[in-house]
């Protein structure tokens, strides 16, 4: 294994790796004018991998997607649209999104069958055809590869975020550095098993498409599979993974690469933050929460609790009032189905114990609310049963929630 170190950038995004180009423009798909088309770029054939929603409702894009992710072709990129999430449009939704693939390959001259789509927005909505080909072709005369091509992709790909997401890692080894980036969407309808959100992740490291799948697979199960905000799980759900090896390194083709380590190492640190931003920023949301659960049989009775817990309404409506209603947390950790002893359950609200093997303790409750008022709220559930442990992450439910996704289309 080789010596290495991560550094984050400030300031950066999916165009801080070497060789790729993005932008992001205002194509008229959404009605405030702001930027609803991204593309992203890359001149050199990418290795990539994907994971995608598993709601049986899949969007035309998800299923063009895997196609494209099945077929094993070296790939050169992807285009993304906002204001149209082409979801439940039949026949004609996959016709739409395979020729938005062929005008974003002919917009780059590119080979046939080397760009993804991805789509988000309104469900049951067929895409404006006229407005993505000329959005896609404007794009392309403006791609670059600074900051500000980057930063746009980021802006472009939002619904109802209130900011945009975006994360660089730079990996410096005995062999020499290479950067892994990420833009992602995301802020209502999130749940494990994906969510409303799209990710694009950009490396140039050199690595198989198996070996990259591989650790991808492995990074999304404790990061996008471990977070909620509202327990809906969408149609559109995607993150994909493009790595073109610009940074001219060895190519990791086994686990046993010295450099794989690394990656993996920076491509969890990258997916992790991108979660974590998510739910920071879930719809009307107040607080972060971050759920550990310890002491478990197993790792999914772990992840069965704090799933549990970040589900429950009653949970994230007192978190939203401050109230340290410890009861409801212990309810939720009752009902997970995971092996459970009430005699040996303790509870802590941050450095504060609530709950100590199934007995109250008496607490300051002016501390536990300015506990909860913290815009970072941790909540510890030892089981005491066993050494497995998960961590989820969720946010409060707030009035906002409500107004936002009750007007979602009006």
């Amino acid at each position: 294994m080789a010596h290495y170190t991560l550094e984050y950038l400030n300031d950066a995004g999916i165009t801080t790796c070497r060789g790729f180009k993005a932008n992001g423009i205002a194509a008229g798909l959404k009605k405030s004018g702001k930027l609803d088309l991204a593309l992203v770029y890359s001149s050199a054939p990418c290795t990539s991998a994907a994971v995608f929603t598993r709601n049986a409702f899949k969007a035309a894009p998800v299923w063009y997607d895997m196609q494209v992710l099945s077929s094993g072709a070296l790939v050169h990129g992807v285009a993304v649209n906002s204001g149209c999430a082409n979801a439940c449009t039949g026949d004609q939704g996959m016709i739409d999104a395979r020729e938005m693939a062929q005008i974003a390959e002919q917009a780059m001259e590119a080979t046939p069958g080397t760009f993804y789509v991805m789509s988000t927005g309104v469900i049951g909505q067929h895409m404006p055809m006229d407005t993505i080909n000329k959005g896609i072709h404007q794009a392309a005369t403006t791609l670059c590869g600074e900051r500000a091509g980057g930063a746009n992709a980021a802006k472009a790909i939002m619904t109802t975020d209130t900011h945009s997401k975006e994360v660089a890692v730079r990996v410096n080894t005995d062999e020499g550095s290479f950067t892994v980036a990420g833009m992602a969407k995301g802020s209502g309808m999130i749940h494990p098993n994906m969510a409303t959100m799209l990710c694009i992740i950009t490396t140039d490291a050199a690595i198989a498409a198996e070996q990259l799948q591989t650790m991808l697979n492995k990074v999304i199960d404790s990061s996008f599979n471990m977070i909620t905000v509202d327990g809906d799980t969408s149609t559109n759900d995607t993150v994909l993974v493009l790595a073109n090896g610009a940074a001219d390194l060895s190519a990791i083709e086994s686990e046993a690469h010295p450099l794989y380590p690394a990656l993996l190492t920076a491509l969890d640190e990258v997916v992790t933050h991108l979660a974590r931003e998510i739910v920071r920023d879930g719809e009307g949301a107040e607080h972060l929460v971050e759920i550990v659960v310890e002491g478990a049989v197993t790792k999914e009775d772990a992840r069965a609790v704090a799933r549990s817990i970040a589900n429950s309404s009653l949970v994230k409506t007192a978190i939203y009032g401050r109230d340290a209603n410890w009861g409801r947390v212990i309810c939720a950790v009752g009902y997970s189905g995971a092996t459970i002893e009430p005699e040996k359950v303790s509870l802590k609200l941050g450095d504060m114990a609530l709950f100590s093997k199934g007995t109250p303790i008496d607490f300051d409750e002016e501390h536990a609310s300015q506990l909860l008022a913290q815009k970072e709220v941790r909540f510890a559930v030892d089981l005491g049963l066993g050494n497995q442990s998960a961590t989820m992450w969720t946010c409060d439910l707030t009035h906002e929630y409500v107004n936002i996704n009750a007007n979602y289309r009006t």
